[in-house]
Parts: C-alpha cells; structure tokens; sequence
C-alpha cells in the first residue's frame, strides 16, 4: 500500500469516529495536509443556510458569507454545473470569469488559497456540496496531481460528505418519513450505490463485508418502500436523505 493509499485508509478511519464539526475539521485538514495541501474547505448550499466546515482562515469566511460571495464564486459556480473534480488557480491559468470573479480571486490568494482542487456533489432538489483541497503553493502541479489522484481525492470528497449529512443534521428526514428514518450505514451503502459502486467496493469502502452491504441496501428498499436498489437509490436522493 502506496503513501495515498495508507493516508485514505487513516482518514476512513478517522472519519468514523468524528462527532460533530470540529472534529469533522481535524479529520479533512489532516488528510488535506498529508496530500500536499494547506486548507480544505466543505460547503453545502441548501437554500438560504450554507453549512461550512473548513480549515480556511476565519476572516476569509466571514468576509465571504457577509458579501454573499457563494454567488459569486466561480468555483462554486463551477461545481453547480459539473460533476467530475477539477482543478482552479494557479500561477499558469488564464484568469477566470469576468472582472467581478477576477477580483473575488485575487483577494482570496490573499488570505493563501490560490489554487486547488475541488470535488463536486450532487444532491436532490437543487441541493449541491463541494469538497475543496486548496494551497498556497505557486509551484505545485495540479494537473499532475489530479491525474494521479483523481480517485482518492473524490472518494475524499464524497465520504466526509456522506458522513457529514449522516451526523451532524439527521439529513433532511421530514417528520413525515420519521418511521422510515434510514440509519447511517445504510446511507452510506446507498451514497456509494448512487456513485456507480458495486457491492464489492462499498465493503472495502465502508470496511464492512459484501454480505453486510447487501443486508443495509436491502433494509433501506424495504424501509422506503422501494421495488429495487435503483428505484431506492432514486427515492433516497429525491426526499434528499443522501445530501
């Protein structure tokens, strides 16, 4: 095992065992340090109440949601859009967008967060989140980087998402479906379903056994009502359980 491979089995480890924001933040700042990065950063739009979690500095962030830059931002704008991760900043790249985004750029490298790399995630209703890796580092080779660790980074991305959702806000479960409340593993068996991972993948994701995998996928169809894993899939993202 490979010096990226043992530093996502620590973070699959770490994560968990994490309870609530800050120690969500531990966990992301060490895994994005360990791969050559200084922040991270995890926001989630969900109508008018973002929820962030980040090792950015504070004053960026205050900054940011006071001026209402989540408009604004051409990463986030980005990640709206497309559903691979991809790469921004860096001393090589032509600006991006117009003036107004050029600007919003310039003044974030002053705070340190000049390049990066960010992971879209897709949600029901609109509902989208993005898991960012960002340095300070004018000399790092981001499309390297991303050719060599596209996978684990968004397997980052979507794990702490999913666990995320599944601990600090009981996700999006309205009273109404309180009787079919899905568990946190059986979220994450059905996150994974929804990103095109087989059973055999999910066990060693989740570090759990195939036959296990199919027991949590098959409680969540029974438990939603559904007639297979894809339509369970389907209605989990709909009523935003995996968001």
């Amino acid at each position: 095992m490979n010096l990226v491979e043992n530093t996502f089995q620590e973070f699959v480890d770490a994560v968990h065992t994490a309870g609530d924001a800050t120690a969500f933040e531990r966990v992301a700042g060490r895994v994005a340090q360990k791969l050559g990065f200084q922040r991270f950063a995890y926001l989630r739009l969900t109508g008018d109440t973002p929820l962030l979690i980040s090792s950015y500095p504070k004053s960026w962030t205050s900054r940011y949601f006071d001026l209402g830059y989540q408009q604004l931002d051409p990463v986030v704008l980005r990640a709206r859009v497309e559903r691979d991760l991809f790469s921004w900043g860096g001393a090589s790249r032509a600006p991006a967008g117009n003036r107004e985004q050029r600007q919003f750029f310039d003044e974030a490298t002053t705070f340190g967060l000049r390049s990066g790399i960010t992971v879209p995630i897709r949600g029901g209703f609109g509902r989208i989140a993005a898991f960012t890796l960002a340095t300070n580092d004018p000399e790092i080779n981001l499309d390297r980087f991303v050719g060599e660790w596209r996978d684990i980074v968004h397997q980052v991305g979507l794990y702490f998402h999913v666990h995320v959702a599944s601990r600090l806000d009981v996700p999006f479960v309205t009273r109404q479906h309180a009787g079919n409340e899905l568990t946190q593993r059986e979220r994450q068996c059905l996150a994974w379903t929804a990103q095109g991972k087989t059973v055999a993948d999910i066990a060693v994701l989740v570090a759990i056994s195939p036959r296990t995998v199919v027991f949590h996928l098959e409680n969540a169809r029974r438990k939603l009502g559904a007639a297979s894993i894809a339509q369970c899939v389907a209605v989990a993202l709909r009523r935003g359980l995996l968001t």
